[in-house]
């Protein structure tokens, strides 16, 4: 019996389960606790596929039925033939500014400009132009504005926009006409570091690939997995933290007297610690004592034993949330084909 259903059925005869004993009472309480945390789960699963605005919500608006197309052809792939044109242009507009962005860094092929550009760059501001033209699409006729503002894969959009236009900025900055203002900037850029900001904004450009997550059901299950497993992962990166900081003390310890040991301090030794847990093992920092050996023993047993742990539930979490979001949009594909 459902025991949600048996607890109601309790409440109603005016009974109470604290009554019983408490082996059968803690069993109780913990399948009610599973079946909620069921429940809040599939919610959120059903959240992450429905359709966030149905027809009524245009009705109202002004040009409603034109602002309704075009959500429907940004937003819902389902929803038309062209919807889905519309995605697979939109995944393969940032397929091709990664890899534009990747082969930029070629040097033998920035040999080659077009008035000033390379091959590459003309190619990210012609996926640019569209970036802007979707989300300045999606910004125009969603009917909540405030709720577009705070979604997170809208402003996973914004960011792949935004890094563009700062690193034009401060291109056009250093390429100043007036001598006294370039010679200004350049000393600014260099008591500032503003060349290692443009770096950074270069490499936030790499985030664009996040935008396939719109319409990747598994880039989604993926995400939805950490987000539901947080305290999981958390644990298990403490886990890895105090091993670290354990096997470097002790391998220090072991090796402090010998002159020809690399490990010259504790924290010298984190770097081989967190290798050694990873069990990627460089190799470029090694014990030479015995019982520093042991201690690298120690610490490669431990990292195997810590990284078979959360595969089991990570797998089988990621497995159930995909079969589940799957079967989710083909019922919602199965739908809006009806009507």
């Amino acid at each position: 019996m459902c025991p949600i259903s048996f607890e109601e059925e309790v409440e109603y005869w005016g009974l109470s389960l604290r009554d019983t004993q408490l082996c059968c009472w803690l069993l109780f309480e913990e399948k009610v606790g599973d079946v909620q945390e069921r429940l809040k789960v599939e919610k959120e699963l059903l959240a992450e596929t429905q359709v966030k605005y149905h027809d009524e919500h245009f009705k109202d608006m002004m040009f409603g039925e034109i602002r309704q197309v075009l959500w429907n052809l940004a937003e819902n792939p389902y929803s038309s033939t062209s919807a889905k044109a519309f995605n697979l242009f939109s995944n393969l507009c940032v397929l091709i500014s990664i890899v534009a962005i990747a082969l930029d860094t070629v040097q033998e092929l920035r040999i080659y400009k077009i008035n000033g550009k390379t091959h590459m760059e003309w190619v990210e501001i012609f996926t640019i132009i569209f970036f802007i033209f979707e989300y300045f699409i999606r910004l125009a006729t969603t009917p909540d504005l405030k709720a577009f503002l705070k979604g997170g894969l809208n402003f996973v959009d914004l960011l792949a926009i935004l890094p563009f236009f700062a690193q034009v900025a401060f291109e056009n900055l250093s390429g100043l006409d007036n001598v006294d203002a370039r010679e200004d900037f350049k000393a600014m850029t260099q008591v500032g570091k503003l060349s290692h900001v443009l770096k950074v904004v270069k490499l936030l450009r790499i985030f664009r690939i996040l935008k396939l997550a719109r319409h990747s059901t598994g880039m989604r299950a993926f995400g939805f997995t950490l987000k539901q497993c947080s305290e999981e992962v958390c644990c298990i990166f403490l886990f890895i933290g105090l091993g670290i900081f354990t096997f470097s003390a002790l391998l220090h310890s072991a090796e402090r007297e010998t002159e020809d040991s690399p490990i010259t301090s504790i924290p010298y030794a984190w770097w081989w610690a967190a290798v050694s847990i990873s069990t990627v093992g460089y190799g470029d920092v090694v014990p030479v004592t015995i019982l520093g050996r042991f201690v690298a023993f120690g610490c490669i047993s431990f990292g195997i034993i810590l990284n078979g742990m959360p595969i089991s539930f990570l797998f089988s979490n990621f497995s159930d949330y995909y079969s589940k979001l799957r079967a989710q949009e083909y019922h919602v594909t199965s739908v809006q084909m009806v009507v």
